[in-house]
């Protein structure tokens, strides 16, 4: 398969604690030449302080001092490689299971998931968990890592008991494409190089498998979307007629000359021209940040979104979302929080816990109404004024929102609409 050069993948690392997501990583970078000489000097002399044999390849990733005295991952971190197929961003996220909301933050993005799975323990209550969250988060491929496998003597048997475990649960969640690979993180099997010692294995290794996903399609081009950020009033007597409209493409494609329509007033016009900085083009798509200029004067502000007329998003005051509570505190009842939607931000509050959902079981509990850190429920929200929305499984840009506690400012959950 011939891929883009310029196409990059985004991906995140999620697994229990101990799984091996940083030494993965760490692999990762280090066989794919991705490693600079002062980053390879600076962790080898790290390693032998520490008193390692070899390079610690997690410390390639663990950024943060607390993560490097403790051993320990606490944050979300991005790492950027390329190879001479692709380029990628790497979200290497927590496993314990009070960094879960990281996880929401790290994989919202993400083309791709990895699940980590210790060979030696096999599916646990972590990679159900994180697993359920990548299939909420609607990441179009999943890759289950089945690592440590030279801990189990690099065994089929095993291999494939770990499979069926897995499958046992994730034929509940809407996960278009999962590829399983058995690896050794440590030891470089099937991660960049193939493994001589897993010869039962026919797919690809792990970097083979990112090099080749095919993630064109996972991207929303018939549904165009445009929220707008910013409007632009240049103050010069060159430009003192100018009303641009800048933001991202957050879905769709946009042409000179479309029939548009502006979103909430439902003021239509033409688009006039386009650009992506200083140059003029004649067509626009996701993810790309533009300019726009419209055929008529009409009104519009930050927070509006630009649509085809004949393909808008519906305008709702009340709707439901899938939600992770990400904060220390409580949901309390009835409370005020502003929820950001693209770029639009309004007062809103939450009306109704309709169910939380058990992550092992994946049942709902309709009785429990409190939402606290790491929970995830589908509950009603009201807002001030209407939203437009997609739902999170045709959008993912104009189906999620965030909400913010207005006393702290604090993002308190992430949602994805329904």
């Amino acid at each position: 398969m011939e891929i883009n050069n310029n196409q990059l993948l985004r991906f995140t690392t999620a697994g229990s604690v101990d799984d091996g997501k940083s030494t993965l990583i760490g692999r990762l970078l280090f066989d794919s030449k991705s490693i600079f000489e002062d980053q390879l000097e600076s962790v080898t002399n790290t390693s032998a302080k520490k008193g390692h044999d070899g390079v610690d390849l997690a410390l390639f990733t663990d950024g943060l001092k607390d993560e490097r005295e403790q051993g320990i991952t606490i944050d979300v971190a991005y790492r950027y490689f390329t190879t001479p197929k692709r380029k990628f961003i790497i979200a290497d996220t927590p496993g314990h299971i009070q960094y879960t909301r990281n996880m929401v933050t790290g994989a919202s993005t993400a083309n791709a998931a990895l699940i980590l799975i210790d060979a030696r323990h096999g599916v646990i209550e972590q990679t159900k968990r994180h697993s359920f969250i990548a299939s909420l988060l609607n990441i179009p491929h999943l890759i289950v890592c089945i690592n440590k496998m030279d801990l189990v003597d690099f065994s089929e048997e095993k291999y494939n008991e770990i499979i069926t475990q897995f499958e046992e649960f994730s034929s509940k969640l809407l996960v278009k494409d999962v590829r399983f690979v058995p690896m050794s993180a440590l030891l470089g099997d099937n991660v960049v190089n193939r493994s001589e010692n897993m010869n039962w294995y026919g797919g690809g290794t792990l970097l083979s498998i990112l090099e080749t996903l095919h993630i064109s399609s996972d991207i929303n081009k018939i549904d165009a979307r445009f929220p707008v950020q910013t409007v632009l009033r240049p103050q010069s007597d060159e430009h003192r007629d100018y009303r641009g409209y800048a933001g991202r493409v957050a879905s769709g494609i946009y042409r000179t000359g479309d029939e548009v329509a502006v979103l909430p007033s439902g003021f239509t016009s033409k688009i006039k021209s386009m650009n992506a900085g200083e140059n003029e083009i004649e067509e626009a798509f996701a993810p790309m940040s533009i300019s726009m200029t419209l055929e008529d004067d009409i009104d519009v502000s930050r927070g509006d979104m630009i649509v085809k007329k004949n393909n808008q998003p519906e305008g709702e005051q009340e709707f439901d979302v899938m939600l992770c509570w990400l904060n220390n505190d409580a949901a309390k009842a009835r409370a005020k929080y502003t929820v950001m939607h693209t770029s639009n931000e309004q007062r809103a509050m939450i009306k109704n816990v309709v169910y939380k959902i058990d992550i092992n079981t994946y049942n709902r509990n309709t009785e429990d109404k409190d939402l606290s850190m790491n929970d995830i429920a589908r509950v009603t929200i009201r807002t001030t004024h209407r939203i437009m929305l997609d739902s999170y499984r045709d959008n993912r840009n104009t189906g999620s929102i965030i909400l913010i506690d207005e006393n702290t400012n604090e993002t308190v959950a992430a949602g994805m609409i329904v």
